[in-house]
């Protein structure tokens, strides 16, 4: 070989080493400017899960105007987060009380996804609240509940959701509540499904948290679309005074079993998380045994956090959740 082609190839050598070596510079000075997302995205290239934040675990800062819920998106990027799961209730006032609701609903869904692309996070689902009951025995009060849900169906089709979760409150008789959620559910995944959008039921108190209805209910629909959204800490069967919420729960149904008799027809997991010891771990929720229960069941869709504490505040609480499962999962 002559002297100038040597050189020619030297040269080609020494400038790959020096472009190599500033692209590793480079992700270095990244990963130090954002350790919490760097560390994030490193972690959760070996999970069989994705993570997405549910955007109750926030409802403290945006019920008291600290957070405002159109910022969402943001803020979930800002955690390390791929998706996102939107809370209803927390956009409806504003349409309800708008003087062209349909307009008033149209700009918020305009914005909501232009900020999910600006910040790179999939829209995931829409849990629904307040939009009546599907469980009522009452068959004009369960087709108003199924009507006022079309709209979020609509809403998680144009935001490019794949479900929305619902809620099967209504009659506490187990035989009527059975035949009252399959009515509703059916009519409303028919819908649902002309819009390639699931219908999701989580496990969200009374008889939607006993498992063995819930599997009996997704039975009698035998509808692709209709699914349930296992929620590790909803299994409360009745609190006392018969409230809905916000009272001490007096019977529970066991929360292992629960999720690992609706996994099979998970299309969703909701990762509940209340406080913590210090090692970091949930101090009332396995959370390797549930990741077990999911993973077995051959689930590998996202996971949302959604933290329901107190004693910390809602960020802490957010990223102990993530980190958690970040952790448990690696040694799955």
């Amino acid at each position: 070989m002559t002297l100038k082609p040597l050189k020619n190839l030297l040269i080609i050598i020494i400038s790959s080493l020096i472009v190599s070596f500033v692209s590793c510079k480079q992700k270095a000075d990244n990963n130090q400017l954002n350790p919490e997302k760097a560390t994030s995205e490193n972690s959760q290239d070996s999970l069989f899960f994705k993570l997405s934040l549910a955007e109750w675990s926030l409802h403290t800062q945006i019920e008291e105007g600290e957070l405002n819920p159109m910022d969402f998106a943001e803020k979930a990027s800002e955690l390390g987060f791929e998706g996102i799961e939107y809370v209803t209730s927390f956009y409806a006032d504003s349409i309800k009380k708008a003087d062209d609701p349909e307009a008033r609903m149209q700009a918020i869904l305009k914005k909501l996804k232009s900020s999910s692309e600006k910040f790179g996070v999939t829209n995931v689902l829409l849990m629904i609240d307040g939009e009546g009951d599907l469980a009522v025995s009452g068959s004009i009060e369960r087709n108003t509940a199924v009507e006022n849900h079309k709209k979020w169906v609509d809403a998680a089709n144009y935001l490019g959701c794949h479900s929305i979760r619902v809620n099967l409150f209504g009659s506490n008789d187990p035989e009527e509540w059975k035949a009252n959620s399959a009515d509703a559910l059916a009519k409303l995944s028919k819908y649902a499904a002309g819009r390639n959008v699931n219908v999701l039921v989580e496990n969200h108190g009374y008889l939607s948290s006993n498992a063995d209805l819930l599997v009996d209910v997704m039975k009698m629909v035998n509808m692709e679309n209709c699914g349930t959204l296992p929620d590790f800490g909803n299994f409360c069967l009745q609190r006392k005074g018969g409230e809905r919420w916000d009272a001490s729960c007096i019977e529970e149904y066991p929360r292992y079993e629960g999720v690992k008799k609706m996994m099979p027809y998970a299309k969703a997991v909701s990762a509940k998380s209340y406080s913590f010891n210090d090692n970091g771990e949930e101090e009332t929720i396995d959370y390797k045994k549930m990741l077990n229960i999911i993973k077995d069941g051959g689930y590998n869709g996202f996971i949302g956090v959604e933290f329901e504490g107190t004693d910390i505040s809602p960020e802490e609480g957010i990223l102990k959740t993530k980190n958690l499962l970040l952790e448990a999962g690696k040694t799955l």
